[in-house]
């Protein structure tokens, strides 16, 4: 069913008042330290992979939380839904601002997941290049915002807030990360891209 653009408004009945990001910024400037200002201790500094405690893949409760969360998600309520009109160039930016402004209005920065269509964020890439078992320890830690690209969102853990970034990247990586984010929001889903193009996604069958 065809998503109608909203206003690019940020808001949640229950969370913090009602904010509204820029929507037509243009040529927006890179942040000098890959991901969003947050409330946690900044990432900047982290010193690598030595302090993390990766958790093996075999503790991962694949089955037991698999069949709680498959059945939450078919008795809790569809997460409010919001889509910020933004070029495919200026998605991720779109997205990094709504993060400051979920954090701004109250939002923990544990509640918040960035999935990306196209390019990895660079905070994904800054982590990532400590390896993989140091970037899904900060995933399983759940005390920051997170970010995972379209291939990688079936790994992560439902939060609160999922916000997406349609940055570019196959269709067929729209299709799969849209439905994927809304399972995972459990209150406020947000999507920053061209209404055109996720309409035409999610009018495919999604």
């Amino acid at each position: 069913m065809p998503l109608i653009p909203e206003e690019p408004q940020i808001h949640e009945s229950a969370q913090g008042p009602r904010v509204t990001p820029a929507a037509g910024r243009t040529a927006p400037t890179p942040r000098p330290v890959p991901g969003p200002r947050s409330a946690a201790t900044p990432r900047p500094g982290r010193p690598g992979p030595g302090p993390a405690r990766p958790a093996p893949p075999a503790q991962r409760p694949h089955s037991t939380s698999g069949q709680s969360q498959a059945a939450r998600s078919k008795t809790r309520s569809a997460p409010q839904f919001q889509l910020i009109p933004a070029s495919a160039g200026s998605a991720l930016d779109a997205a990094d601002e709504a993060v400051d402004l979920l954090l701004d209005s109250g939002r923990a920065p544990g509640d918040i997941l960035v999935i990306t269509t196209g390019e990895r964020h660079p905070w994904a890439v800054h982590e990532l290049s400590f390896g993989e078992a140091a970037y899904w320890a900060q995933h399983d830690a759940g005390d920051d915002v997170f970010f995972a690209d379209a291939v990688a969102a079936d790994r992560v853990k439902a939060r609160p807030v999922v916000i997406v970034a349609v940055n570019g990247g196959v269709d067929d990586a729209t299709a799969h990360a849209l439905p994927l984010a809304r399972e995972r929001a459990g209150a406020l889903l947000v999507v920053c891209g061209e209404p055109q193009r996720i309409n035409a996604v999610l009018g495919a069958g999604v």
